[in-house]
């Protein structure tokens, strides 16, 4: 039977972020800082304009592109947020940033179109262009003075006429790496020379450290630009269970996401979409409330992590992650499983996130201060041990 799938389901590689912790689920105890998710439940603001959306019997199929009212308030709040319109025609409401994604590669890459992408990065994102057809090719990020670096030059040396577009994650994740105002406007400059699109993944955008949001090319981008931007709800506004996201592209390509939404899913479900509305015109506080409890947590682990002897740490500017080595291992799923077993902490190995990871892990710190000081003891413990 499985012979008879299609080539792309074998091209397709299983989520070792999956794999610890489907066996984390089974344990006692654990502390799970493997999944990129924090530990707070959403706002009220959303869980009440949801049950008051099907009260009024918001039941039934909206417009393809998502609701008009939700798509001018994204618009509007990403209008405030950047300093540059945004209109509806630009917005695209989708059922999570990962559908984003895949629309965009649906709509944009064609059998062998060649994509440049930044890692190491979470693995969904190159992997949805490669399932489209998509031939990949990455560029590594570095570590130089306690900070992730992108080598700038190289990056451009690599983008040519040939090259389909180039995907970003900024705040990026694993690394916690942010795209520089400059490092943007070079980049934007040598992809319209060479009619290359960017696509950018800014889930993580509010969440900067020292700043409200992190630089993006929606600051400097003009309309006829080249630039798809993937947003969700999930992060900053803590919603990673409800599925919901945008796409910000432009206008011109509005009918042809409206009309693959058709194909997948017809249209997100309006109660949700009446949850994300709320959270955008009244949940601003809900995200200065995330960014003050992140802020806290990277403070507990960068003092436990950042002076331990055997770790290797490099510090993160933006997003919810810290990714570190430990001296004397390179096999980072080995070590996140033993981790697991002895230590009863759950982490990501980096081997998930590309070859640049490998050796290895990611932490979580969207965690409360109490369990990330206890994981940090587990951690210490386990580590005197091996």
């Amino acid at each position: 039977m499985l012979s008879s799938l299609s080539q792309r389901t074998e091209q397709m590689q299983p989520s070792l972020i999956r794999a610890i912790a489907d066996r984390a689920l089974g344990q006692k105890d654990v502390i799970p800082l493997m999944f990129g998710e924090g530990c707070w439940p959403t706002s009220d603001i959303a869980v009440h304009a949801l049950q008051d959306a099907l009260a009024s019997n918001d039941h039934f199929y909206h417009p393809n592109s998502g609701k008009p009212s939700l798509r001018r308030a994204i618009a509007d709040y990403q209008s405030a947020l950047y300093n540059n319109r945004t209109a509806s025609e630009n917005i695209t409401v989708t059922a999570s940033g990962m559908q984003a994604l895949a629309l965009t590669a649906q709509a944009l890459i064609s059998q062998g179109d060649r994509i440049i992408y930044i890692d190491p990065v979470w693995p969904n994102l190159p992997e949805v262009f490669k399932i489209s057809g998509a031939e990949t090719q990455p560029i590594s990020l570095y570590p130089h003075q306690g900070r992730w670096q992108l080598d700038l030059d190289q990056l451009l040396s690599m983008l040519d006429s040939q090259i389909k577009a180039v995907l970003i994650n900024s705040p990026n994740n694993p690394t916690g790496w942010v795209m520089s105002e400059e490092e943007q406007q070079a980049l934007l400059a040598h992809c319209r020379h060479h009619g290359i699109w960017i696509i950018t993944d800014e889930v993580y955008a509010r969440l900067c450290r020292g700043r409200q949001v992190a630089p993006s090319f929606q600051h400097i981008a003009s309309p006829d630009d080249r630039i798809i931007s993937i947003n969700s709800f999930s992060k900053a506004w803590s919603m990673t269970g409800w599925r919901l996201g945008w796409i910000s592209a432009p206008a011109e390509l509005e009918t042809v996401l409206a009309s693959l939404t058709e194909f997948n899913i017809a249209c997100p479900a309006g109660s949700i979409q009446a949850a994300g509305e709320a959270m955008l015109k009244q949940g601003e506080d809900e995200v200065h409330l995330l960014q003050h409890r992140i802020d806290t947590g990277f403070q507990i682990i960068k003092d436990r992590l950042g002076h331990h002897q055997r770790i290797s740490f490099i510090e993160p500017d933006g997003a919810f992650y810290v990714l570190f080595g430990i001296d004397g291992f390179r096999d980072s799923l080995e070590l996140a499983f033993r981790i697991l077993e002895a230590g009863k902490v759950g982490l990501a190995p980096g081997a998930a996130f590309g070859p640049a990871a490998e050796g290895h892990l990611r932490l979580c710190y969207a965690q409360e201060p109490d369990k990330l000081k206890e994981a940090c003891d587990r951690l210490d413990a386990v580590l005197n041990r091996l």
